[in-house]
């Protein structure tokens, strides 16, 4: 036992130079042997190299001293971008991190920092993934999606993405694996006015529920909209319609999300009400699924008159960033909060310092945002710039600079977040 943590305590500290190696390559995968596959995920690096990192590799011998379970657990503690690279090493390397027992150790490690995607490119599925614990950028085309319009959601390292025409196609995948597994087309309106995308994953089973919310006006009437819940089970692999109600004076959007067992998704008001009430929230308990009752109900008013709100799950607590609009004109922006929910009252935990806001250069009234774990990162569709906060050390930071630049005024710019995982597939 003794000689096993000695081993240990040396090896991870020879491990730890050689993330330190592996930080300064361009690319996950590099002068890779000819045992690699070639469908081994490689994401370039576009962040700057540090050239006192750039020493020889070759000086350490690690493979030559530890038994086949202690070096899994070793390389299960890298960071993503480090796994990868270190599958190049040698064939048994390579070997151990395809295993299924090393993706066992990789899942009993704890979450990776959250990576956010930027789309570069309205067209193509294009972009970068940016990773926040070695602050590097990576060029990566996630599987499945066509297009930057298309809706997404996230959790526990996969991501559901829907075509934003028919919505008709589904598709659930891992971005880091690029394994990918199409759905069954979902019942209801094929052709609704608005649709959320919602998607969570039991992360003991591995199981997920996809979830959509529709919203239809009636025909003639603008104060009244059709909206259903349908609900989709990896398990069964059916769809589900617990839940079909007209709403008057509210419409549904296009942001919503799981948290603790419940739904949750905006709604906003189609007229009847003041400018400062034209938001609210509306929640669903998955566990009863309950078809009986108003969802209107459980309405929870916003805590201020807001130009957008997104929502998200921090460790099972929802949290929404919002645009907060000015008190004479509440459809222009003049700061962004952050709220967390707890029962039926919002909790103000941030507020963006004014200097950030204005280093967006000019902010519109809608944005990108999205997070899960312990950060949250905001971006302006005008802009490539990203901002992360980490709600546990209430810091906000700039990113790195995204290596892609504005090629014309009105490019956009969007993203999302996501967990960069191994071991789970669709």
């Amino acid at each position: 036992m003794e000689e096993e943590k000695k081993l240990l305590k040396i090896s991870q500290q020879r491990f730890l130079s050689l993330s330190i190696i592996m930080e300064g390559e361009t690319s996950w995968v590099s002068h890779c042997p000819d045992y690699i596959a070639p469908d081994l995920v490689e994401f370039d690096s576009f962040s700057e190299l540090n050239d006192e990192d750039n020493r020889e590799a070759s000086s350490v011998h690690v493979d030559l001293i530890l038994p086949d379970d202690l070096l899994e657990r070793i390389l299960a503690y890298l960071p993503i971008a480090s796994i990868f690279r270190a599958s190049c090493v040698c064939k048994r390397w390579y070997e151990i991190v395809k295993s299924t027992r090393f993706l066992w150790n990789f899942s009993q490690v704890l979450s990776q920092k959250p990576w956010y995607f930027m789309f570069t490119s309205s067209e193509e599925p294009v972009g970068y993934a940016y990773d926040p614990s070695l602050r590097k950028w990576y060029s990566i085309e996630l599987p499945c999606i066509q297009t930057s319009n298309w809706f997404i959601a996230s959790s526990c390292g996969l991501v559901c993405v829907m075509d934003n025409d028919s919505r008709s196609e589904l598709y659930v995948c891992n971005p880091i694996t690029k394994y990918c597994k199409i759905l069954q087309e979902p019942p209801g309106l094929k052709f609704s006015d608005y649709s959320a995308l919602a998607i969570c994953v039991n992360k003991k089973t591995s199981c997920y529920s996809v979830i959509i919310v529709k919203s239809k006006q009636v025909p003639g009437n603008f104060f009244q909209w059709d909206l259903s819940i349908h609900i989709y089970d990896s398990g069964t692999m059916m769809w589900a319609t617990p839940l079909t109600e007209v709403l008057t004076g509210w419409r549904g959007g296009d942001e919503s999300v799981i948290c603790d067992g419940c739904l949750y998704f905006l709604i906003y008001s189609t007229g009847g009400g003041g400018p400062d009430n034209r938001h609210g929230l509306i929640t669903y308990n998955l566990s009863s699924r309950s078809s009986h009752g108003l969802l209107i109900r459980t309405f929870i008013p916003v805590p201020c008159s807001l130009t957008c709100g997104r929502l998200m799950n921090l460790k099972e607590k929802l949290v929404m960033v919002g645009g907060i609009g000015k008190p004479d004109r509440p459809d222009i922006i003049k700061g962004i909060g952050i709220w967390i929910l707890n029962g039926k009252a919002w909790q103000e935990i941030a507020r963006m310092p004014h200097k950030y806001f204005q280093g967006f250069g000019e902010f519109d009234d809608v944005f990108a945002s999205s997070g899960t774990d312990d950060l949250i990162y905001i971006q302006s569709y005008g802009a490539p710039a990203l901002l992360v906060f980490d709600v546990n050390q209430k810091q906000w930071r700039w990113s790195q600079k995204c290596p892609v630049t504005k090629r014309f005024p009105l490019q956009l710019f969007t993203g999302f977040c996501f967990d960069p995982r191994l071991e789970i597939s669709p």
